[in-house]
């Protein structure tokens, strides 16, 4: 029987010198740790459809370039055409827990890695929360897809913080800043996993982190201030509405990937976590009075 990682592995490396293993966390595509003579290296090898999620290989290969420029993101060794592979240096070190990247010292380096990729070269992609959201929403109804009963309402809501954010100066965001995608090596702290990326809102960058790691309402003070951002009721108003948006991009994308992907991953319990976590977020006092001000 064929092995399709030490395939691809060949494909890139014909040499026979290379020795491989799986990574994992991956939940969209295959990552293999590959050690060679010259060095060490991550293949990223794309999933199934994922255009369908709004991918693009060749953005993801520049928002890694900029990101890495800043010092943020793994070096960009190789990129194969035309399957969207990218081939990045292995960084050595650590997937920090979630617990400790709240602790305000961690916080200050989180908030410095992500004004880093904000304040970096732009990047030739684009992200918008609600337009994503939509997307997702056609191509799993097209695909078959029944759209959750939460949706309608939460589109709705969404709508009027698309309304509030319209206008605002577009940045490099990663747009995927769950915890499995920082790197601690130890000096820095490193972001990885840039296929989601795009010039957007920072605030949705910052409120993905956030909701994300469940930072309390102190803890997004603190986010707040070691980005380098005004700690001010209108700003953490902002935070309070894009941890929305995060969340229902982040259903959304489970909703469509349980029509698109075949990994072995249930899909459809991760997209309900995530309705119900930003039903949470809209019945909180701080979120209703920021969707009124």
């Amino acid at each position: 029987m064929s092995d399709p990682l030490a395939e691809a592995v060949a494909r890139v490396w014909p040499d026979g010198a290379s020795a491989f293993e799986a990574l994992g966390g991956g939940i969209t595509n295959h990552n293999v740790k590959v050690t060679r003579p010259d060095g060490v290296f991550v293949l990223r090898i794309a999933g199934r459809e994922t255009d369908v999620l709004g991918i693009d290989r060749h953005v993801e290969r520049a928002a890694t370039e900029a990101a890495a420029a800043v010092g943020v993101g793994p070096e960009v060794v190789a990129f194969v055409e035309p399957e969207g592979w990218l081939v990045t240096r292995f960084i050595e070190g650590s997937i920090p827990a979630q617990e400790s990247l709240r602790e305000p010292a961690q916080l200050d380096r989180v908030g410095a890695a992500v004004r880093a990729v904000h304040d970096g070269p732009a990047i030739p992609g684009w992200f918008d929360a609600l337009a994503v959201v939509e997307a997702y929403r056609d191509a799993a109804v097209v695909r078959g897809a029944t759209l959750p009963a939460a949706f309608a309402v939460a589109h709705a809501t969404a709508r009027r913080i698309e309304a509030r954010r319209r206008g605002v100066t577009l940045r490099p965001c990663h747009n995927d800043l769950l915890n499995a995608n920082f790197i601690d090596d130890g000096e820095r702290l490193r972001i990885v996993d840039w296929e989601y990326a795009g010039m957007g809102d920072p605030y949705f960058d910052l409120a993905n982190f956030a909701v994300n790691h469940e930072l309390d309402d102190d803890q997004r003070g603190e986010l707040l201030r070691a980005y380098r951002e005004p700690v001010t009721p209108e700003t953490r108003a902002t935070l309070d509405l894009m941890r929305f948006m995060s969340d229902f991009r982040e259903a959304m994308w489970g909703v469509v990937q349980g029509v698109v992907s075949e990994l072995d991953f249930d899909f459809g319990d991760y997209a309900a976590q995530h309705f119900e976590r930003l039903r949470r977020t809209a019945a909180e006092p701080a979120f209703r009075a920021a969707l009124e001000r």
